[in-house]
């Protein structure tokens, strides 16, 4: 904000509602900066996951949020329940989880910065 904003701002004097007014601002400041570095980011993050498991196909390496590392072998979706199901091999054995529980898809040995 710059000094002639910050003007606007001050009491008028012998007004009694300029400390409302300064407590407006104070809030509308605190407002923004919670959706610039809270909302915001999360909203993004939350997309660019969407768009990970949308591109999601057989063969892929996946990271699980339990931390299983394996490669996708069938991607199923379940009607009744609308939600997709994802096959995982992983060494020997075979596991099947949802979609949204996949958080890493390639390299899974490399972390993503």
């Amino acid at each position: 904000m710059t000094l002639p904003m910050l003007a606007l701002l001050a009491p008028a004097p012998g007004s009694p509602s300029g400390g409302m007014t300064i407590l407006i601002g104070q809030i509308a400041v605190i407002i923004g900066i919670f959706y610039l570095f809270i909302i915001r980011p999360q909203g993004q993050a939350r997309k660019r996951h969407a768009q990970l498991l949308s591109g999601l196909k057989k063969g892929d390496d996946v990271l699980t949020a339990g931390g299983i590392v394996g490669k996708v072998k069938d991607i199923k979706e379940v009607t009744d329940k609308n939600e997709v199901r994802v096959t995982i091999e992983s060494g020997t054995s075979t596991l099947v989880v949802e979609r949204s529980r996949i958080i890493r898809v390639g390299d899974t040995s490399a972390p993503q910065a």
